[in-house]
C-alpha cells in the first residue's frame, strides 16, 4: 500500500502532510497553513530574515491559503501587504487581472488587483509570497499583474517549493516537496 503522509520539518516545526492524488498515478503533499498559527509564525520569522537583505517595499500574495503568511510577514517586517483576489467584485472597479491554472483543481483561475490597490504597488519593490509553489502558474499570474501595475518584483518567496527543485532555484523557500509518480 502506498504511503498516505509525508513528514517534513519547516523552520523547526514538524508536520505530517497528507498525500493527495491530483491525477491518476500522481500525488502531492498538501500543506494547509490555514489555522496553523505555530507553523505560520515560525515560517514567517524564517522568511522575514531571508527577505530583509533584499529590502522589499511591499508584500503581495494571492487569495486564500497564503494570506496568513503574508499577514504574519507584514507583522514581522513592518511592511504592508496586498492580496490578489480570485473573484471579481463590482466595487473593485477597473481591476487588473491575469489567469492561472490551479494544480489542485486543474481548472483556470483569475487573479485580480483591485483598482484602488494599484497605487499601493506602483513603483514599489515587491516580494511575491505564496505557501507552496508547484507549477508556478500562480506566481506567473502575480508577476504579470505586478508588471501591469508598474511594480518591480524583486523576490519570490514561499514556505515550500514542489516538483523539479532546479526550476525553483531563484525562489526563497524553507523546504522542498517531491511529487510522487506511480510507475
Amino acid at each position: 500500500m502506498a504511503d498516505t503522509h509525508y513528514s517534513i520539518t519547516i523552520a523547526g516545526i514538524q508536520r505530517n502532510l497528507r498525500l493527495f492524488e491530483i491525477k491518476p498515478g500522481v500525488r502531492i503533499a498538501i500543506l494547509n497553513i490555514l489555522g496553523d498559527t505555530e507553523l505560520v509564525a515560525a515560517a514567517s520569522r524564517a522568511l522575514a530574515a531571508k527577505l530583509a537583505p533584499l529590502k522589499p517595499d511591499i508584500l503581495v500574495t494571492a487569495e486564500a491559503k497564503a494570506i496568513p503568511l503574508a499577514y504574519a510577514l507584514s507583522c514581522d517586517t513592518g511592511l504592508p501587504y496586498q492580496v490578489l483576489r480570485k473573484s471579481y467584485k463590482p466595487y473593485m472597479g477597473d481591476a487588473l487581472q491575469s489567469e492561472t491554472l490551479s494544480i489542485t483543481t486543474g481548472k483556470p483561475q483569475t487573479l485580480y488587483l483591485d483598482e484602488k490597490d494599484r497605487q499601493a504597488v506602483y513603483g514599489k519593490r515587491v516580494a511575491l509570497i505564496d505557501d507552496v509553489i508547484s507549477t508556478g502558474s500562480t506566481l506567473q499570474g502575480m508577476r504579470l499583474i505586478m508588471n501591469k501595475a508598474g511594480a518591480q518584483v524583486i523576490a519570490e518567496a514561499a514556505i515550500l517549493t514542489e516538483g523539479d527543485r532546479a526550476k525553483w532555484s531563484d525562489v526563497i523557500a524553507l523546504g522542498h516537496l517531491p511529487v510522487w509518480v506511480d510507475e
